[in-house]
């Protein structure tokens, strides 16, 4: 299974994002539309320049899909923190930074 980019938006099969979560694919798309299911894409930088982390968030779950530029599956990785449900404020796309290494050295 791979991720389709169209132009420039990550589509990933509802199938695989159940099976990463532990849901029926069936209830991903409502999930989506309600905000039960959020995401966020991170852009490589530096070493991994041409690849993405696509984490999407769904209770107390965060899965993880690290694609190349053409969609394909490089890393995939999941989550569970059992009973505590992550804070919203961690599925938000301001909360994630990039560390550069000007900002290592300092």
């Amino acid at each position: 299974m791979q991720v389709d980019i169209v132009d420039g938006t990550f589509v990933v099969d509802a199938a695989l994002i159940g099976e990463l979560l532990g849901i029926p694919a069936a209830d991903v798309p409502a999930l989506m539309r309600s905000r039960a299911i959020t995401s966020v894409c991170e852009t490589g930088v530096d070493a991994d320049q041409g690849t993405f982390r696509l984490n999407v968030f769904h209770r107390a779950r965060h899965a993880r899909l690290r694609v190349d530029a053409t969609g394909r599956i490089l890393q995939r990785s999941v989550i569970d923190f059992g009973k505590e449900t992550l804070r919203r404020a961690r599925h938000r796309p301001e909360r994630v930074s990039l560390r550069r290494d000007e900002d290592a050295a300092a």
